[in-house]
């Protein structure tokens, strides 16, 4: 397939589309690495006192290996986005596995905590920019009406790691011994360079795009915006996920053993509002988005108030994670804003993410602290939905605002 060339533009745009058996395979190529991303960035969440106990830490301490990928995932995604927008597509995707694939072998065998931690950062420095090139290649192949859920099939893979991969990983992971989770993450980013490299054919270097191109985005109130939707009103999400292990024993009563199942729960929450969040978004993207925010509020509130009920847990982590519809959401609502500058807007939506992952690990483990207890982690993230949805409604009010300025100024 490499004497082919993949089109940086969907088909609605004039160019030749690919045959549909090639952009499945492509999709599936790209799912896989985002399926190795998923499981590598969550199931470390139900192994926390595992890690603990290895390098002689407090479970709290070993919570910082998760705001140190986070923070790779900050930092990482803008500046590769701005670096790598000027070589082809193709090649980033594989360099950028190559890396995450390399950063995960090297956590296996980190020789102290704070060596894992620095390996942790180094694996979440490719995170970010890998999904928003994904996604790009992903939207560039199917008409417009249709990308969202080109970029949630993409997605698909991080969903269907928390229910199948993130599980098994923590399973084995107390079964066996931790550092083996990191050993099948990282065969998975070389399967992902493996596939990419057979699937996907060469890309045209995009012509017309730099540094100064990309970083045209942070111009943009809007992109800024919405940014600002996935880092702050997301947040709970990642508090109830950081300290799902405590909340399912010491909240809920249940055995360690029960851990793999309720993220297998959350996980099965994910899959369903990715596939029909993402059919729901090419409908009316900012509704999508609005109305997530408002149920994901009552059902982060919900767990708090019902947490030591098993049932009533696991029905609150299955929303929660339906609350995943507005991934795919915010990232084309993001190609939408950001004008040429589509490499950087794009590899920023996971940067947000990840800021909300560490804000919620942080909030978490700040109410721990003071004495709520695990079970505050759903009011933690309720008032954190609150906050984003704030930026929500900001955003749509000066997008409104905006367009009936340039409605008017012809009149005038």
């Amino acid at each position: 397939m490499s004497d082919h060339i993949l089109p940086n533009a969907a088909p609605s745009s004039g160019q030749q589309p690919l045959p549909a058996l090639t952009v499945a395979l492509i999709i599936l190529a790209l799912a896989v690495g985002s399926f190795g991303i998923g499981t590598g960035e969550f199931a470390i969440m139900g192994l926390l006192p595992d890690v603990a106990g290895t390098f002689g830490v407090t479970t709290a301490q070993a919570g910082y290996v998760i705001s140190a990928y986070a923070l790779g995932v900050v930092v990482g995604a803008p500046v590769i986005a701005v670096i790598g927008a000027r070589y082809r597509r193709r090649d980033l995707l594989l360099v950028l596995m190559g890396v995450f694939a390399a950063g995960n072998l090297a956590s296996a065998a980190a020789p102290g905590f704070q060596s894992f931690m620095l390996f942790r950062f180094l694996s979440g420095l490719p995170h970010g920019a890998y999904f928003g090139v994904a996604a790009l290649v992903a939207a560039s192949m199917v008409p417009v009406n249709k990308r969202t859920q080109a970029v949630g099939k993409v997605m698909l893979g991080l969903t269907v790691a928390t229910l199948i991969g993130t599980p098994l990983a923590t399973f084995f992971g107390q079964l066996l011994d931790w550092q083996y989770m990191f050993v099948a993450v990282g065969i998975t980013g070389l399967l992902t360079v493996a596939l990419i490299a057979i699937f996907l054919p060469r890309d045209a270097a995009p012509k017309g795009i730099n540094a100064l191109t990309e970083l045209s985005a942070l111009r943009r109130k809007q992109v800024w915006l919405t940014l600002g939707i996935a880092a702050t009103g997301f947040c709970g999400m990642f508090a109830v996920f950081t300290y799902i292990s405590p909340i399912v024993t010491d909240v809920a009563g249940l055995n360690v053993g029960m851990v793999p199942v309720f993220m297998a729960i959350f996980g099965g929450g994910m899959i369903v509002g990715n596939i029909f969040g993402a059919k729901l978004a090419d409908l009316s993207l900012m509704r999508t988005i609005g109305w997530s925010l408002v149920l994901y509020f009552f059902v982060l509130v919900s767990l708090s108030l019902t947490a030591h009920n098993p049932v009533l847990l696991g029905l609150c982590c299955f929303l929660i994670g339906c609350s995943f519809v507005v991934g795919p959401a915010l990232q084309t609502r993001l190609m939408d804003v950001a004008g040429n500058a589509q490499t950087l807007a794009a590899a920023l939506n996971h940067s947000a993410f990840n800021v909300a992952n560490a804000l919620g690990a942080l909030f978490g483990g700040l109410s721990i602290s003071a004495g709520y207890g695990y079970g505050s982690m759903g009011f933690v993230g309720a008032a954190t939905a609150v906050v984003g949805f704030g930026v929500f409604l900001l955003s749509a009010a000066m997008e409104r605002m905006d367009r009936e300025a340039a409605t008017a100024c012809p009149a005038e």
